[in-house]
């Protein structure tokens, strides 16, 4: 049975990067019998149909010809004795237009994924998603979208996307639910997000080759170059001075960070048996005797000392 992965993103959590890595190595990884398929692939047609939308009136059932154009492709995949197909499309689970027009994190995620797994039947073994530390997350989402024309955020905008009650652990069960009897794994962009061979080699146990492994696209422009990327009137609503734009206050930052260190417990402590923490293939797994962590200094008080000699 072929492996079939889903790399479903999130955004802003090094993806563009990681579908680039696995283009420029493609011929290497096909050796290992790992197919990819990317964006390049998925928005040139694969996906039409899946999801709803403006189509043109022409009788057909559009979902139903999405679901026999992967099974052909899928076919063909296992005909050429790919062993693992991983597919990274971020744009399955949304959009950051959508998030930041809903205030809210994926929100639809579960109703699209559950197309998504109709269209491609039992095909799916995995899925994938990437996920960052909440403040991180919005604020790149938030240049992302000044650089592109979106209207900088207001205090009341930023407040609301603070308050929002969905998290990471949200997203996940949404998906778990959508598409059940798969392995959902989760990869946090703190230890994946520049290391796109690790990705790999978390998800698919092969070994990974490390050229072009440092490739950085879509990475967030710095306040400086914000500015000048934007009209005059948008750049006047940018703080003054240089390096990462941070629109969050102190407080409104730690509480995102409390919002995300929550989900990471959730997830370190078996997430409810849905997902799977990605382990980092670089740091081996402590055995049976696991090594000493103590965290004070000094020899422990009930260790036998030796008394010194009265004489």
């Amino acid at each position: 049975m072929m492996k079939v992965i889903l790399h479903t993103g999130a955004h802003r959590c090094a993806t563009t990067s990681f579908q680039e890595y696995m283009r420029q190595n493609a011929d290497g990884l096909a050796k290992q019998r790992i197919g990819f398929w990317g964006p390049f692939r998925t928005r040139g047609g694969l996906f039409h149909g899946i999801q709803p939308g403006p189509a043109r009136v022409t009788g057909r059932d559009l979902a139903q010809r999405a679901r026999g154009r992967l099974q052909i492709q899928i076919s063909g995949c296992r005909q050429q004795g790919i062993h693992q197909l991983l597919i990274s499309e971020e744009n399955m689970i949304g959009s950051i237009r959508g998030n930041l027009r809903f205030g809210d994190l994926y929100n639809g995620v579960g109703e699209r994924m559950a197309r998504f797994s109709q269209a491609f039947g039992n095909a799916v073994t995995d899925v994938a998603l990437s996920i960052r530390s909440l403040d991180g997350y919005w604020t790149s989402a938030l240049a992302y979208a000044v650089a592109r024309g979106h209207r900088v955020p207001s205090a009341a905008q930023l407040d609301r996307l603070v308050q929002a009650p969905r998290s990471w652990r949200d997203v996940i069960t949404d998906i778990a639910c959508a598409v059940p009897d798969v392995r959902l794994h989760v990869l946090p962009f703190e230890t994946f997000g520049t290391r796109p061979e690790a990705q790999l080699a978390a998800l698919t146990g092969a070994e990974a080759p490390r050229t072009h492994a440092r490739v950085r696209l879509n990475a967030s422009l710095c306040l400086q170059d914000l500015r000048a990327s934007v009209p005059s009137s948008a750049a006047a609503k940018l703080p003054e001075g240089s390096g990462r734009w941070r629109p969050f206050d102190d407080a409104q930052t730690a509480r995102l960070r409390e919002a995300y260190a929550d989900d990471m417990m959730w997830l370190a402590g078996g997430a409810d048996g849905i997902a799977a923490l990605a382990h980092d293939p670089d740091k081996p797994a402590a055995g049976l005797n696991p090594p000493h962590t103590g965290l004070t200094r000094g020899r422990p008080d009930d260790k036998q000392r030796r008394m010194a000699g009265s004489g």
